[in-house]
């Protein structure tokens, strides 16, 4: 299948006295790779992640996808609800290796610096199964690599925001030879306690008599929220020639964050002590070699992780006493193999296999033996490893025709799932009309985490697995309407159906344990458009949106007479998701305009019947001016930006408090 996508290449020949020739408009033809037949992802390009160094992913993921960001607060934890799903059924590989959390199953969004990803895709529904099994929503493809650029290179960045918050960014690169190299580290630092109404509390003002005649919501500052964030990448690549490519990626973070209080919270913030910290180390080396007929790819990672959570309180007597302690460690190994071969340029089979292992410790409390007396320590001590074997083929018959067909085979512990099979399709019914239609049908499931199975007190070792059928349809195309616009624009149609949903409920022993209840049905539409625009006279127009309308519905049988959530929306799922980035360019300067939307989300699964209610729609807008300027040797970034521009009220998680507008400055020096 050849889709034809046509550059037009606009300029002026070199200059033959005071003459000057036109060239001719050129049309390139391209053919859609073999890798991505009938496949849905939305990739992220460099200026977006390049676009600040405070931003998270979660920052990109929010105002650039129609995803569901679901975030606790600034520089808090930071998860994503996908097609309808829970954070848990988002699979996040980093160069190759799963950083998903063995405990927990997802992944914090909000400790992952935009600007240490070089390559960003999302990959939806069935288009995840070459990635991993247990994206019953889909996956994030994350990538860092060594700059290419040759010679030394160098940048730092300086950024001071609101509530004292500071951001340094410093990179240090090398391209030479065969050898190629690059150097991150980042600092954030800030109190954090940014100013905001509380719509948890209410208060009153009296007459002389004591008689109430007006009520108020009182505005408050965020209290017990400041964090430090450090983080280091080294990338290292060596071209073999023949022999391949190596690649060394390490990345350390280090997080002290404290939780901020509730809006519902009425104690002194300084009567108390809530801090979650965090080391993480990863590692990934990696070996490839492409051939004329073949491509061969070997990678082995390492990650720690360990955690700490603190919450002490005074009870009165102006000592803080312990009232949570939780300590845990995670290590996984991995190792992954894949060989690919293309006969021709019409067919490619490839082969996958891979092995990891994590191996966790939690310790979230401790009691004493009533026997000895001494302190026994309250949680777990498992491991488990997990193996898969992924066999694909990839065929494309005709100019207007691609099939691929994707088939793994999964084993954890000693449990071997049912094979995961998915089939994917494109269709080009008029090529003229640069018009492509994507169908796709797959199987998925979702172990249990480690924390389902064995958490303490709670866990429960005879959990299924989550399994279901997604099936996807949609069309997509790009044209150029003539020599100054271009567009792009997707539509897609998916249908989920997933069983054996894992849902944690209370126990009449006081503590809660998770349970294989719930049906979900997840549907709707995922939509994408994107514009460029040459303005002429050195002016430019980047217009890009996504809208998404995603039902996700509990339809297991009620637990008791009293559930009513059979019928109702999942909680934290919002039914339309919506994002608009603009940028506006002349010469040396951009100006880019952010916005997003969600609905109404429900804070409990019996929905708007729920008693916390539902937590209102809100927009968001962001606005940044950047200013460039080359002098002899260095070159500045100058750059401002306003968040929530139009200081939006407005709460992500019930009772998690939100900062009004803010502002932030940054000077960058690139050598």
């Amino acid at each position: 299948m050849r889709a034809a996508l046509t550059a037009v290449v606009l300029g002026l020949a070199a200059l033959t006295g005071a003459a000057r020739e036109q060239l001719r408009e050129v049309v390139v033809m391209a053919r859609r790779p073999l890798r991505d037949i009938g496949v849905e992802k939305t990739p992220f390009d460099s200026a977006t992640l390049r676009e600040s160094v405070a931003l998270s992913m979660a920052d990109v993921l929010a105002f650039n996808s129609g995803v569901f960001v679901k975030n606790y607060g600034r520089a808090t934890q930071s998860t994503i609800a996908f097609r309808g799903t829970s954070a848990a059924h988002t699979r996040v590989s980093w160069n190759g290796m799963d950083i998903s959390s063995p405990m927990l199953g997802s992944t914090d969004f909000s400790t992952i610096p935009s600007a240490f990803i070089d390559r960003a895709t999302l990959l939806h529904g069935s288009s995840s199964i070459s990635e991993s099994s247990g994206g019953l929503g889909g996956a994030v493809v994350l990538g860092s690599e060594a700059e290419r650029r040759p010679g030394w290179h160098a940048s730092y960045t300086q950024g001071i925001g609101s509530f004292s918050t500071f951001d340094e960014y410093l990179t240090v690169g090398y391209g030479g030879g065969r050898w190629r190299s690059s150097t991150r580290v980042a600092y954030s630092s800030s109190p954090n306690d940014f100013p905001y109404r509380n719509h948890d509390k209410k208060e009153n003002i009296y007459d002389d008599d004591h008689n109430i005649v007006a009520t108020y919501y009182p505005r408050e500052r965020n209290r017990s929220g400041a964090y430090h964030d450090f983080h280091a990448m080294q990338d290292v690549g060596y071209d073999a020639g023949r022999a391949g490519r190596l690649a060394l990626s390490a990345w350390y973070m280090s997080s002290d964050r404290e939780l901020p209080l509730l809006t519902t919270d009425y104690a002194d913030g300084t009567a108390s002590e809530n801090k979650r910290r965090e080391q993480t180390l990863r590692a990934v080396a990696s070996w490839s070699r492409t051939g004329e007929h073949h491509r061969v790819d070997a990678r082995a990672g390492y990650s720690h992780t360990w955690t700490a959570y603190d919450y002490r309180r005074d009870p009165g007597n102006g000592v803080l006493a312990t009232l949570s302690r939780s300590r845990s460690s995670v290590d996984t190994y991995m190792g992954r193999g894949s060989y690919e071969w293309l006969p021709s340029d019409r067919l490619s089979v490839s082969a996958q296999a891979q092995v990891s292992h994590a191996a966790v410790r939690s310790v979230d409390g401790q009691t004493l033996d009533p026997v000895t007396g001494g302190v026994i320590p309250v949680g777990y001590s498992h491991g488990r490893t997990d193996c898969s074997l992924t066999a694909s083929a990839k065929w494309r018959p005709s100019r207007r025709l691609g099939m691929s067909l994707i088939l793994r085979e999964d084993a954890y512990g000693e449990r071997v799932t049912s094979p995961v099979p998915a089939l994917l399709l494109d269709l080009v019914p008029l090529p003229r009309a640069n018009l492509l239609v994507r169908a796709s049908v797959s199987r998925n499931h979702r172990a249990p985490t480690l924390n389902d199975l064995y958490y303490m007190p709670g866990g429960n070792p005879d959990l299924r697995d989550e399994t279901g059928w997604t099936y996807d349809v949609g069309l997509s195309g790009r044209w150029r309407v003539g020599r100054r616009v271009s567009i792009d624009a997707s539509a897609n149609w998916f249908d989920s159906r997933i069983d054996d949903w894992i849902l944690w409920l209370p126990t009449v022993k006081g503590f809660y344990t998770p349970r294989n209840i719930r049906r979900v049905h997840a549907y709707g539409i995922e939509s994408r458009a994107g514009a460029a625009v040459d303005l002429g006279r050195g002016w430019a127009l980047d217009l890009q949106g996504s809208l998404s309308w995603t039902p996700s519905i509990n339809e297991a049988d009620p637990v008791s007479p009293a559930d009513i959530s059979p019928g109702k929306q999942l909680p934290y799922v919002p039914r339309v998701s919506a994002s608009v980035v603009g940028r506006l360019s002349w010469r040396r300067w951009t100006l880019t305009y952010k916005w997003c939307h969600y609905s109404e989300r429900y804070t409990q699964s019996a929905g708007e019947e729920s008693l916390s209610g539902i937590l209102p729609p809100y927009y968001m807008s962001n606005v940044m001016l950047e200013r460039s300027i080359p002098l002899r040797r260095v070159s500045l970034d100058l750059k401002l930006a306003v968040n929530n521009l139009l200081d939006e009220e407005y709460l992500s998680v019930l009772a998690r408090p939100m900062p009004g507008i803010n502002f932030e400055f940054f000077i960058g020096i690139s050598i």
